[in-house]
């Protein structure tokens, strides 16, 4: 479990300012309804949205970029709240519903990676390379207010009988047409997946 708080910084980007920098904390914290106590979103603008509240990213994707990168990655390093062990981040379905502790939170969408998020890294081709290896995390929404700390179980209370993956989600705004595919057979998706078919898929 990992919060944030924001500072200047000349790489962020126009704002100046960023609070992707997350470190861990030992203690238990609460889960109000724009996030975690004590984390801050420096840019409300691209990261202000309560369907942003919480980001998750997993342990098992950070291990997989350790030995692409051959560098030691810590949890937070990616600006996530929760760094998950044994949960399928990526493949968990739009909807879906974790309790973590007392607190009941909601998938939403995957991450889009940004131009602050390439500067931290300070790799070179951060955000293709990112946006290739299809590892995105997941943001989720808090649907109840309660606590969490570190150790807690994710359990995944509910999850839609079909539905859209995080990572086809990704996946379809970055140009994959078989990912849009698999969108558009999901009863009653989002018409916004209609229209970029009509662009896409020609």
């Amino acid at each position: 479990m990992n919060v944030g708080t924001s500072c200047d910084a000349a790489w962020a980007g126009s704002l100046g300012r960023t609070a992707i920098d997350k470190r861990a904390v030992p203690h238990r914290v609460a889960v109000l309804d724009n996030g975690l106590a004590g984390d801050e979103r420096a840019d409300q603008k691209h990261h202000g949205s309560p369907d942003q509240a919480v980001y998750s990213y997993a342990r098992e994707d950070y291990d997989w970029w350790q030995g692409e990168l051959g560098m030691e990655l810590r949890d937070g390093q990616f600006g996530e709240n929760l760094t998950t062990s044994g949960v399928d981040v990526n493949g968990a379905l739009v909807g879906e519903r974790w309790r973590v502790g007392s607190a009941l939170l909601e998938v939403t969408r995957p991450r889009t990676p940004c131009v602050v998020f390439r500067n931290w890294m300070g790799e070179a081709g951060w955000l293709k390379r990112f946006t290739k290896a299809g590892r995105p995390g997941a943001y989720l929404r808090v649907v109840e207010l309660g606590e969490l700390g570190p150790g807690d179980e994710v359990e995944i209370v509910s999850r839609p009988e079909v539905g859209v993956s995080v990572l086809d989600w990704f996946l379809a705004r970055n140009g994959d047409r078989d990912a849009l595919r698999r969108i558009l057979a999901v009863p009653g998706h989002d018409a916004k997946w209609d229209e970029m078919a009509g662009r896409v898929l020609v």
